[in-house]
């Protein structure tokens, strides 16, 4: 996985773009969760540029998923990124609209539920 610094625009989009592709599906409700909750202008990152960061974490992982046609983060990866956001505005900020983002399809896929637990326990 690429390393950015902490609390920066690219290391808060890449825990939103986790959390939209974790359950191997990014759902239109998804995107319009992310649009409605402007989180991208919370934190200074525009569409485009949230593209390009959704396109890399998915090279990342398909990277490291080896042989295998399932991806799946190991909890260390998981908390590696989260430990990337420190800033308790940010922490908290992030958390709420992960949750929507989460449910907006309706469905909270086990993988969603690890992501947003582990980021409970990290930033709360």
């Amino acid at each position: 996985m690429r390393s950015y610094m902490t609390d920066s625009p690219s290391a808060a989009g890449r825990i939103v773009a986790l959390c939209m592709v974790v359950d191997g599906n990014l759902s239109p409700s998804e995107l319009r969760a992310l649009q409605h909750s402007r989180l991208l202008e919370y934190i200074d990152i525009d569409i485009d540029a949230f593209h390009v960061l959704v396109e890399e974490l998915c090279q990342d992982m398909l990277a490291s998923a080896g042989q295998g046609l399932h991806v799946e983060l190991p909890p260390a990866v998981i908390d590696a990124l989260l430990d990337e956001i420190r800033d308790p505005l940010l922490c908290q900020q992030l958390l709420r609209a992960l949750w929507q983002i989460a449910n907006a399809d309706g469905v909270l896929a086990e993988a969603e539920v690890t992501l947003l637990s582990r980021a409970r326990a990290k930033w709360a």
